[in-house]
């Protein structure tokens, strides 16, 4: 721990390169959405229990109340990981993550709608330019665009985004001290488990026994996004300048469609690239303007 806030830069930049993977490790693993989504927080909880019991053990058992309320950021979290997937499976890896990503632009409306937390000129600004960069993704102004179904694909998308929102701000107002990472983390990501369990064997599309090779890629998937990645991320941007927190948080969406690219043979159309570009840009513009104010960054869609 005392490497990490020595070298923040570094702890995050691993964190996001370890995120960036997530849409790619799921894809490789050939499942299902629920599929997906429950094994990731299946076999992150081992591990996360461990980093618990050590942290209570320096710092004391969590109020009851905190643990609520991570239950309930753990439900938002549910919906947002079906949902992600659900858009990957209609317009690809890299262009899903960006979609996902308009969070950081959505955060902001909910925030100020939710508690009167007005968003800065900057969050503003970048409405038009994400919404320009939605609708080229979308696939409506040209034929052919990449997906199986981009319409249906920019819809999860957005609502992804959505429920990574009411996440984030869930666990925002509800985490306590800020030294407490694992212990938050593990509850929501239980509660995620739980709640994706019902929703699997209702759809009939949650597949206990996929293979070995589509266990082990789930495996990799929870350790290096769901315990490596976030803790990595949620330790170390606090510690970092503004400026240095918006690159960051960037590199994940641009990261995950460039892999996508060479990893899984993805191939955006020109005007979907270049929505995925509007909407990039308007994440750093929003992401500067709310760092700038509050220094309270927000991890990226994992």
């Amino acid at each position: 721990m005392r490497s990490v806030l020595r070298h923040p830069a570094r702890a995050a930049l691993a964190g996001a390169l370890a995120i960036a993977f997530s849409a790619i490790l799921y894809r490789t693993s050939d499942v299902s959405p629920e599929t997906g989504a429950f094994f990731r927080c299946a076999y992150a909880l081992p591990v996360l229990w461990l980093l618990v019991r050590f942290e209570e053990r320096h710092l004391g058992p969590r109020p009851r109340q905190l643990r609520l309320t991570a239950w309930l950021a753990g439900a938002f979290f549910a919906a947002d990981l079906l949902l992600w997937h659900h858009a990957i499976e209609a317009v690809g890896a890299g262009l899903a993550t960006v979609m996902g990503n308009t969070q950081v632009v959505l955060v902001g409306l909910i925030a100020w709608a939710l508690f009167r937390e007005r968003p800065a000129r900057a969050a503003l600004a970048a409405i038009p330019i994400a919404t320009l960069g939605i609708v080229l993704v979308s696939g409506a102004l040209e034929d052919g665009a990449y997906g199986d179904n981009p319409a249906l694909g920019v819809v999860f998308g957005l609502l992804t985004g959505i429920a990574y929102s009411g996440f984030l701000l869930t666990l925002r107002h509800g985490a306590g001290d800020e030294r407490r990472v694992a212990g938050p983390l593990f509850d929501a990501t239980f509660a995620s488990m739980v709640l994706i369990l019902p929703v699997g064997l209702a759809s009939g599309d949650l597949d206990f026994v996929p293979g070995l090779e589509s266990h082990l890629w789930l495996v990799v998937l929870a350790l290096s996004s769901q315990v490596l990645g976030w803790l990595l991320i949620t330790v170390s941007l606090p510690r970092l300048p503004a400026v240095g927190t918006s690159l960051i948080l960037t590199l994940q969406p641009v990261a995950t469609v460039v892999l996508a690219a060479i990893l899984l043979a993805e191939d955006p159309s020109p005007l979907q690239l270049l929505g995925a570009a509007a909407i990039v840009v308007g994440l750093i513009v929003a992401s500067a303007g709310r760092t700038s104010r509050t220094r309270e960054p927000v991890p990226e869609q994992a």
